[in-house]
């Protein structure tokens, strides 16, 4: 691929050099004659009348549906129903019931509930053109249970192997190896440098003295004198009375209760720890030193 890519730039290369070169022609800028053109006057334009567009009339389609008026309600009279149904279920705790009757004009009935707390409650009703009378009343005492956690179940205790029933690893001492032997640094000579040339300080000019301002001694004024202030004396207020201090009982003195002396038990008897072997000693391994 590389080979074909030379070669048919070698190609192009020898095409591009045969090919004679011509120069860009060049062709003169046209000239037009000036010519004078007279501006028209403008026209005397009059205002059209604003007429009113026209609505354009659309035909309607024939797909759409006519508009249908809205059905007028009858007006039933009312009518006379009766209906009644009960609900018992212990295990869900669902006791309930209703009856309900109408003559068409009064509707009156009844229903009953289970409350939570053990009551029944029992609501009598009635409603007509006046409004909804209910009478409500309840049946049994309210009891309200505490609750108690059942006792934990008594599970038997594990029973766990005394230590004596281990058997103890046996360790062996630390191998002793010999310390290594190193050889004194060696003593390196410190580099002497050249003494820092002594600069000579430069001369600075002295200051001049310049004599201090001589200021005018401040006037001394007279101290006003202020008026004595007047002697008030003090008021004389009634001694305060002495109150005699409340004689209180004296507190009785209780026995002290005797507590029974706390028995003395045995202290434990232990045993000696047992006596390991001692770990053997192993020849530490002698490495080559390495050449650097």
């Amino acid at each position: 691929m590389n080979k074909f890519v030379v070669l048919a730039t070698l190609f192009a290369a020898a095409i591009a050099a045969e090919l004679p070169a011509y120069s860009k022609p060049s062709y003169p800028a046209p000239a037009y004659p000036a010519e004078a053109y007279s501006t028209p006057a403008p026209a005397a334009y009059t205002t059209k009348a604003a007429y009113p567009a026209p609505a354009p009339a659309y035909s309607k389609a024939s797909s759409e549906q006519p508009a249908y008026g809205k059905p007028a309600e009858e007006d039933h009279p009312p009518m006379p129903f009766s209906f009644a149904y009960e609900v018992k279920d212990d295990p869900t705790y669902q006791d309930f019931s209703h009856n309900e009757n109408s003559d068409g004009k009064v509707i009156s009935g009844s229903y009953r509930v289970s409350l939570p707390d053990g009551r029944i409650q029992i609501v009598s009703y009635k409603a007509d053109e006046n409004g909804y009378v209910a009478d409500v009343k309840y049946e049994g005492e309210a009891k309200y249970d505490e609750y108690k956690p059942a006792a934990a179940p008594a599970y038997p205790k594990p029973a766990y192997q005394t230590e004596d029933a281990y058997s103890k690893p046996v360790y062996t001492t630390e191998k002793a190896y010999s310390k290594p032997t190193t050889t004194e640094k060696p003593a390196y000579s410190k580099p002497a440098y050249p003494a820092e040339p002594a600069y000579p300080k430069p001369a600075y000019p002295v200051e001049p003295a310049y004599p201090k301002p001589a200021y005018p001694a401040e006037p001394a004024y007279p101290k006003p004198a202020y008026p004595a202030e007047p002697a008030y004396p003090k008021p004389a207020y009634p001694a305060e009375p002495a109150y005699p201090k409340p004689a209180y009982p004296v507190e009785p003195a209780y026995p002290k209760p005797a507590y029974p002396a706390e028995p003395a038990y045995p202290k434990p008897t232990t045993t000696e720890k047992p006596a390991y072997p001692a770990e053997p000693a192993y020849p530490r391994p002698s490495y080559p030193k390495p050449a650097y």
